[in-house]
């Protein structure tokens, strides 16, 4: 406990500085209680949470109905891993598929497992499908990308902050300016099989492309036999004013990448939506993850479903703008 002479901000902040790897450098506000948008330090001092946990609030901090799901679950089973079936993936699934309009989702726990997942089922498709090569698959990334932190997805960053000291960098990928269609056009391969980007770029300072941005590199990557592959980790669930950003140009990518918001602020929660021509791929033992699926997230994101399909997000996120 803090010692009389400071006070219970500066101890915790203490005990984060000697006992946690110094991989953020945070405000120096220590929380202990939030709900809605708010938020209150351990001081009592009340804030309003701008920040949203990096786009993973999007329904408010303890979400009533989310918590209620959540502690119902908990009463029940928790975790089974995947060598046996349970009673939330399927109908979790099924809903967050009729509400995105794709045929599968592959569930995992966080959104740089989210790409990772689907770097891996681009490649498999380009080599079992597209009859790439064996190991000469390309995948085409935009510059000022963001899409997480681990040793791959950071050797295609252009920021220094993630890429410096981790070399080297995974091969089997081209950068280009992001916005840019002519760009995607000129690096075209016959051995590129997929196409990443976000809809906006979140990290590199919320830019959004040009109109008809996504329309265009969906009809470049079909004329090329390559996957579109969209990143709406941050992007996603109501937070422009639609389901999806892709939504607002009607364009659906051959995969949609979720996290975040998806698990409602509540629980970790991430995937791969397709159809079943690219999900496909993947067969027993080919993928997996022990808490991806698992009973509790499941019913979790199944709340989150039905929150979004009871009430209308998009257009509350319209009107605020």
């Amino acid at each position: 406990m803090p010692k009389e002479e400071e006070s219970k901000s500066q101890y915790y902040l203490e005990l984060d500085k000697k006992w946690t790897a110094h991989n953020y450098k945070p405000i120096p506000v220590v929380i202990e209680k939030a709900k809605g948008v708010w938020l209150w330090d351990v001081e009592g001092k009340k804030y309003m949470d701008c920040l949203s946990a990096y786009s993973s609030q999007n329904f408010g901090h303890r979400n009533p109905k989310l918590i209620k799901a959540l502690k119902k679950q908990a009463d029940k089973v928790i975790l089974i891993s995947r060598a046996f079936c349970n009673d939330t993936m399927g109908e979790a699934a099924k809903k967050l598929c009729e509400l995105t309009k794709y045929e599968v989702f592959l569930p995992m726990n966080t959104g740089a497992e989210a790409v990772e997942s689907a770097l891996k089922i681009a490649r498999k498709w380009g080599y079992e499908k597209k009859g790439v090569d064996e190991n000469k698959a390309e995948i085409i990334v935009c510059e000022n990308n963001f899409h997480g932190r681990t040793i791959t997805i950071v050797g295609f960053s252009t920021d220094p902050d993630a890429f410096s000291g981790f070399g080297p960098k995974t091969p089997g990928f081209k950068i280009i300016p992001y916005g840019d269609p002519e760009a995607l056009k000129k690096v075209i391969s016959k051995n590129t099989v997929a196409f990443l980007f976000e809809p906006i770029q979140g990290e590199a300072g919320v830019l959004i492309p040009p109109k008809g941005y996504l329309k265009e590199i969906q009809k470049i990557c079909r004329e090329n036999n390559v996957l579109t592959i969209a990143d709406e980790i941050q992007t996603g669930f109501c937070r422009t004013g639609a389901i999806l950003v892709c939504h607002h140009e009607k364009m659906k990518p051959d995969m949609t990448l979720v996290a975040k918001a998806v698990g409602g602020g509540v629980y970790p929660v991430s995937g791969v939506l397709a159809n079943w021509n690219v999900m496909d791929v993947l067969t027993p033992g080919s993928h997996g993850s022990t808490w991806g699926g698992n009973s509790l997230g499941m019913a979790v994101l199944e709340a989150v479903c039905d929150l979004l399909n009871e009430e209308d997000f998009s257009q509350r996120a319209n009107e605020l703008g």
